[in-house]
């Protein structure tokens, strides 16, 4: 009898009410695991980091704030955003509400400080990077910087410490390259994954003191942009294409949202003004100094 059940089951003679179903891959979606080094890995992400100086695009953005940890969860309605980014750290983004068009918000932040008009409520927000002041309404946690860090990537230095492993699991697998952080207690900085089937970035996670995740970001849709024209056009890759992800997502677990990111155009490495990133405050607007122990307010 044990004989005869284990060869029918591996025979599949139970039918549709078996212990075992059959699925063919076809040949052409078949993925192929790419091979690469370390080092491979390391000048692929820093010739994408290196290539894109400036950055312009419009983005259908959709912010979900709070999570079941915090009891709330918060959906907003999208919202068509400009972005706008250049190297070393200065960002601005516009967001206005849909169909009307009317401002929503328009942040900016150059790494050190950071402005946020919100024209709904009267308010002119301004504040340093680093302060780590939360707000209890997750939403007003978000901060340009936050985007600067996901759409422009920090090189890799020849002095940062990094190792390799794989990861595996039903639907894909992976490189994932680890870059610690220095010291006198060496820890985890950053970690990057890639995709095996096309060595694109797929996961960019980046951890603060005692392992603290402070950023996940996923990326997907990655297209090729043509390169920009004429004399004012700035470096490209080697082999003379970029390309961008089309679709990312940005997780904040410690400041409590999410941001849901949909690239409908964009253009890289064009000669952006710097007067682009400067934010005067609305006429009539409250100032309120974020990041103070009393958040002091001024007319």
């Amino acid at each position: 009898m044990v004989v005869a059940t284990l060869a029918a089951i591996s025979c599949g003679c139970a039918g549709k009410n078996g212990v075992r179903s059959t699925t063919v891959v076809p040949q052409t979606q078949k993925p192929v695991a790419k091979e690469a080094s370390r080092e491979e890995l390391l000048d692929r992400y820093n010739q994408f980091a290196r290539s894109i100086k400036t950055l312009n695009a419009t983005v259908e953005l959709k912010p979900i704030a709070g999570s079941r940890y915090s009891g709330v969860i918060d959906e907003y309605h999208e919202v068509k955003a400009f972005l706008l980014a250049a190297r070393p750290a200065d960002i601005r983004m516009i967001g206005q509400a849909p169909v009307i068009g009317t401002t929503v918000f328009d942040m900016v932040s150059n790494g050190e400080t950071f402005e946020v008009s919100i024209p709904s409520k009267h308010k002119f927000l301004v504040g340093p990077v680093a302060a780590e002041r939360n707000s209890s309404k997750p939403i007003e946690n978000l901060r340009p910087q936050h985007l600067l860090d996901a759409l422009l990537w920090p090189e890799i230095r020849k002095e940062e410490a990094s190792y390799l492993r794989e990861f595996n699991d039903e639907n894909a697998r992976y490189y994932v390259l680890t870059v610690l952080r220095g010291g006198y207690q060496t820890e985890v900085l950053r970690e990057i994954w890639f995709d095996r089937a096309d060595l694109q970035v797929t996961r960019l996670q980046t951890f603060g003191p005692k392992g603290i995740l402070l950023s996940d970001v996923h990326f997907s849709g990655w297209q090729a942009v043509e390169s920009p024209g004429g004399q004012n056009a700035q470096s490209t890759p080697v082999n003379g294409t970029l390309s961008f992800p089309r679709t990312i997502r940005i997780d904040r677990p410690h400041d409590d949202y999410q941001l849901n990111l949909q690239v409908t155009k964009i253009s890289l490495n064009e000669e952006v003004p710097a007067d682009r990133f400067k934010l005067e405050q609305p006429a009539g607007s409250e100032l309120v100094h974020v990041g103070d122990a009393t958040e002091n307010k001024q007319p």
